[in-house]
């Protein structure tokens, strides 16, 4: 079988591993047209094209939400590090894709499958390729491994799928929670403030949302521990989608916005300076999935509430909805110069959503608005 008829297998069963930042649950092989090619989307809003595809997904491991569970019924197919460099740098040379996500299923040894990963971004490495190269870290890895992935790539990541030990029991039986995962991504986070050159981009994870009984105040509140402890620089949350063959074919989906509101959620904490006790939660653990937490935020909190726009700090700005970070820069610098907001039409020149914001806010001791409850 050649390169690109084991690709149609091997890079859609990529797709399970998220990197778009513009929308996360939205992420695209360029519609289909070209083998491989993922379409992602970086910080800045501009279109990244990837070449992500998986070394094997021959796999040992049990996980039972996962399409190459170990006993699965399904076509198996491995590239040699030779052969996939080869497919990159034909698609790279040919401008179709502008970097490579690359993952691999436990073809035997956890090791020997990892080596395959790193051997493959040496090859494009020795080439002369200096462009973006994301590595995924198999749990378990070796250190000496891990630490010549990140030598290697721009950014590496390591899935911990649950937020806690027992809800990592629920989906796998060959894999430890605390030694494959959690002392895996302490490694890394040592190994980068030892040396920032490696990995410079940093490292990732990922939660399947909706595959065990875990809430959203678990979920939230590990992102946070690792944001804080480990310099995580992002979290990607996988709704978790049955599939056939495996042993939660039959389980529940969860509900189609509560991913979204994870990010929104996950977002205050990692970006806005958020303590996890600030996002408002229900008896069950879990978020509003019918509301912006930062607006469900300001509901609970109304003491705090309107802001008087003339006199308030950056940190009580970004809590306003309907405010975010550069609009609370720009009113900020403003001030500084001299100028006293006075109309609404002022703030949302500097990019305020002004209805959002009215009932939250004063201008001068002024009130906008209030709510309609």
């Amino acid at each position: 079988m050649n390169s690109l008829q084991k690709l149609k297998v091997l890079g859609e069963s990529a797709k399970y591993d998220l990197c778009n930042y513009a929308d996360p649950n939205f992420e695209t092989y360029a519609s289909g047209k070209m083998l491989g090619v993922y379409n992602s989307t970086a910080p800045d809003g501009r279109c990244i094209p990837l070449f992500k595809v998986l070394m094997t997904n021959k796999c040992s491991n049990d996980c039972k939400y996962c399409v190459n569970r170990s006993g699965r019924k399904c076509e198996r197919f491995e590239y040699t590090p030779q052969e996939l460099s080869n497919l990159f740098l034909n698609y790279f040379n040919r401008r179709y894709v502008e970097g490579l996500f690359l993952s691999s299923g436990i073809s035997g040894d956890i090791n020997t499958s990892m080596e395959k990963e790193v051997e493959v971004a040496r090859i494009l490495r020795d080439y002369g390729y200096d462009g973006y190269i994301h590595l995924k870290i198999l749990p378990g890895t070796s250190y000496d491994l891990i630490k010549s992935a990140m030598h290697l790539a721009d950014r590496v990541s390591i899935n911990m799928e649950a937020a806690t030990p027992d809800g990592f029991e629920e989906l796998t039986s060959t894999k430890n929670y605390n030694i494959d995962i959690l002392r895996r991504m302490k490694w890394i986070s040592k190994l980068a403030k030892r040396d920032p050159a490696m990995a410079p981009s940093g490292q990732t994870t990922q939660f399947i949302i909706g595959a065990t009984d875990e809430n959203d105040e678990e979920i939230l509140g590990m992102t946070k521990n690792l944001y804080d402890k480990l310099e995580l620089k992002r979290s990607y949350f996988s709704a978790f989608s049955p599939l056939e063959d495996t042993p939660l074919e039959k389980h529940d989906i969860p509900h189609p916005k509560r991913t979204s509101r994870l990010y929104q959620a996950d977002f205050l904490l990692n970006s806005y300076g958020f303590d996890l006790d600030e996002l408002v939660f229900d008896e069950n653990g879990n978020i509003d999935t019918q509301i912006d937490p930062k607006y469900s935020f300001a509901l609970n909190n109304m003491d705090l509430f309107p802001t008087e726009i003339n006199e308030a700090s950056y940190d009580e700005l970004i809590r306003v909805p309907g405010i975010g970070k550069i609009s609370a820069k720009r009113i900020i610098t403003l001030r500084k110069r001299g100028k006293r907001f006075e109309k609404l039409e002022e703030l949302q020149e500097l990019g305020v959503a002004v209805k959002r914001a009215e009932p939250f806010i004063k201008l001068n001791k002024s009130y906008q608005a209030t709510l309609g409850f």
